[in-house]
Parts: structure tokens; sequence; C-alpha cells
């Protein structure tokens, strides 16, 4: 990993360090889970960030790449808190429903506490009035002996209608007294019922109050994470926004450094032309030589169909961004990527991939430290590679290198976001792609 690459990521882990430090320390377990969770989805989203950003922006400046994946953090972090807000809100929807249910459930109990102690006050007082008035038939009807008030109702009757009626009103009174002790009797079992009803919805009505305090305190504890969340994602949108604006802001610089890029790589090119055009001016002259018997004539070149091996101490070789078109993720343009990008390592080496001469050993603006050799010629036409964002060389301009000698050792300079080997091919000047010519 590249000291620049390092330095981006430290930074990103003391943001988050500092943005958890400033919420506070979590009031409950599920808290911290919901935080921890915003935390590393933000950190995986800025890592995805980079290692996507080290391929497709090579020639970005670090800065951009640096606010680009952080605000990558900031969206991925900003999807979890909306997600947490409407887990947390539907929660909080949930228990009010069933505060509700168990406010209704309360009230039925209630009334039905009343209904009950009504019931039993009402039947209780008909019973008193019962009793009372079996007394009163008692002292009345029987204020001797049953047996002598019968016979007496007897012999004291002037006729055989009176006693049958005095017969008669003495059945009656004794029928219902009777009566009226098996109602009070049978109030007495319907109350004994009633109470012990009336104890279970007393008892049912203690644990729906629990209940009730119990699904408040739920409530007001999803209530305050949801508005927790909601602070938090308002907070996470407006970071994204200025992240947004400082982006907006740096695109200008980078498409002019863009610009100043494809100036160098027009350079370039001019100078490999002068390279070709000298090194043809050479084989017209050996050819003339050899054609007055002056000398042995110019060199024919190789022809083999993949001149090239591996460069890197990778093995196998990986391609991390391949040769080719591409639209660029910040600044929106489609721009050629001129190379192929190979894993390396910092510091590790990188070698020849064919034979030939090294026209520099150098550092060139945004290529960084750049190893240009001349592989002379290929199929009939001029061949050069270059080397580039090499942190040290191990060669120097005008020395003849072997395929897979030491030319220098992979680094991150120029404009590149970490160590890679970043390969171009010239064929006749041009670009090509590499891939195609490497034995590998």
């Amino acid at each position: 990993m590249s000291q620049r690459s390092s330095r981006l990521r430290a930074a990103l882990a003391t943001l988050l360090a500092v943005a958890v430090l400033v919420v506070g320390l979590p009031a409950s377990a599920d808290e911290y889970d919901d935080q921890r969770a915003q935390a590393e989805a933000r950190q995986n989203a800025v890592d995805q960030a980079i290692t996507d950003l080290q391929s497709e922006l090579e020639d970005t400046d670090a800065a951009l790449v640096a606010a680009y994946a952080e605000l990558q953090g900031i969206e991925a972090q900003i999807v979890v808190a909306q997600e947490q807000l409407t887990a947390a809100e539907a929660l909080l929807a949930q228990l009010q429903r069933e505060a509700a249910i168990i406010a209704e459930r309360l009230e039925v109990a209630k009334a039905e506490e009343a209904s009950i102690t009504a019931q039993i006050t009402a039947d209780t007082e008909r019973a008193d009035q019962i009793r009372i008035a079996i007394g009163q038939m008692a002292r009345d009807a029987y204020k001797g002996d049953m047996a002598a008030s019968s016979l007496s109702a007897v012999l004291d009757a002037d006729s055989t209608d009176e006693f049958v009626q005095q017969s008669a009103l003495a059945e009656t009174a004794l029928r219902t007294q009777t009566q009226a002790l098996r109602d009070v009797d049978q109030i007495n079992g319907v109350n004994r019922n009633r109470e012990a009803r009336l104890a279970a919805v007393r008892e049912q009505i203690t644990g729906l109050k629990a209940e009730a305090d119990a699904k408040v305190v739920e409530a007001d504890a999803a209530r305050a994470a949801a508005e927790a969340r909601t602070v938090e994602l308002d907070g996470l949108q407006a970071e994204a926004q200025a992240k947004t604006a400082l982006i907006e802001r740096q695109k200008a610089d980078q498409l002019a450094k863009q610009q100043e890029l494809e100036a160098q790589q027009a350079a370039l090119t001019a100078e490999l032309n002068e390279i070709i055009r000298l090194q043809e001016e050479r084989r017209r002259q050996e050819a003339e030589a050899a054609k007055a018997g002056q000398g042995a004539g110019p060199t024919t070149g190789s022809t083999a169909d993949r001149p090239f091996i591996n460069p890197t101490s990778v093995n196998p070789m990986v391609v991390t961004s391949s040769y080719g078109m591409r639209l660029h993720p910040i600044l929106g343009y489609v721009r050629l990527h001129a190379g192929t990008d190979l894993r390396t390592y910092c510091g590790t080496p990188i070698y020849a991939a064919a034979s030939g001469t090294v026209e520099w050993a150098t550092a060139r603006a945004g290529f960084g430290n750049q190893v240009l050799i001349n592989h002379g010629y290929w199929k009939g036409s001029a061949l050069m590679s270059s080397y580039n964002h090499l942190s040290s060389f191990a060669t120097r301009g005008g020395a003849s290198v072997s395929q897979g000698e030491l030319i220098g050792y992979s680094g991150n300079t120029g404009t590149s976001a970490a160590c890679h080997l970043h390969f171009e091919v010239y064929v006749n000047g041009s670009t090509v792609d590499p891939r195609p010519m490497i034995n590998a």
C-alpha cells in the first residue's frame, strides 16, 4: 500500500472515530450496533471506492480521489442511517398500536370492574333487605311454637272457612320465608362468584397498567431513537452536500491538470516520433552503407508474436486496469487509458519486458519516474515501452538492458493513486494495448 493511500485511509479512519466521539457513548446496545453498522458501511464503501479509484483514476489528483472516496462512504452511511430511521419509525408505530390496544383492553377491564362492583353492591343491598324482611316475618309469624300457633289458628277459628283461611296464611308465610332464605343463599353464591371474577379483573387491570407503563417506556425509547436517526441523517446529508460542493470546486483544477497531462502525452509522442525519425535515418544510412559494401546493414529486429515478458515481480501477472477508453467517474469525460496497469507493491522490482536501449530514466510530471526503453524493430515496426510511477531507478539513459533485467522499483510518483506499474507500449510512436504482446 502506498504512503499516500495509507495516509488517506488513516485520515478516513480518524474521521470516523471523531464522528463516533461527537455522537457520544451509546445509550444502549442497539444504539451501539446502529453506530457500528453505519461506521462499517462507511469504511467498507471508502475502501471499495479507493480500490476502484486506484485503477480508474490514475491521473486524478489525490485530494479529489480522497474527497470522492469519502463521499462514497458518506452516501453508504446515509443508506444505513435511512434504513435505521425507517426501522425506528416502524417500531415506534408498532409500539403505539400495541399501546392503543392495551389502553382499550384496560378501559374494558375497568368498565367490567365497575359493572361487577355495582352488581355486588346492588345484590348485597337486596340480600340485606331480604334478611330484614325475613326477620320481621319471623317475629310476626313465630311469636310462639309453630305447632302451637297452628293449633291456635284451628281452635280459635269460628268457622270452617276461617280455619282454612288462617291455615293457608300460615302456610304461605312459611313458604315465603323459605323462598326468601333460598334467594339470600343464591345471591350470596352469585356474589362470591362475582367477587372471584372481580379479583381476576383487578389483577388483569394491574397487569395491563404495568404493560402499558412498559410500552410507554419502549415507545419513548423508540421515539428517541427515531429522532436520533433523523438528526444523524440530516447531518450526513449536510456532510454529503458539503463534500459534493468541494468536489465540484476541485473539478475545474482537475480538468486543467488533465489538459496538462494530455499535453505531456502529446510531447511524449513528439519525442518518440523524433527518436523514430533518427532511428529510421540511421537505418537508411546503414542500408546505403551496406549497399556500398561498407557495412553489415540494418538489423531486422524481433518477429516474435509476444515480444514481452511480465515486467513485475507479481506472478502470475495481475492486470488491475486495461488499455482502452474509459469514462471518468468524477469528471464525466471519456478518455484513453493509454497503458495497462499491473499490480505491484511499493518498492518491488520492475524488470525490462524486452531487451533494448534505455532512452531515459527520469521524472516526467504526471508519469512520475519513467524509464523508456527502445526495443528497435518488431515485425518491421518501431517498438518502445515505458515503465511509469517508479519510486527509484536501477538503470540510466543510454544503458543496454536485457529482457528481465532490473530497471527500477515500483512506486506511486506522478499522478498515481497507489503503488502500481503503468506499462505503456508504442508501435511506430503510437500507444497500443500491451496485454496481447506480453507472454505471461
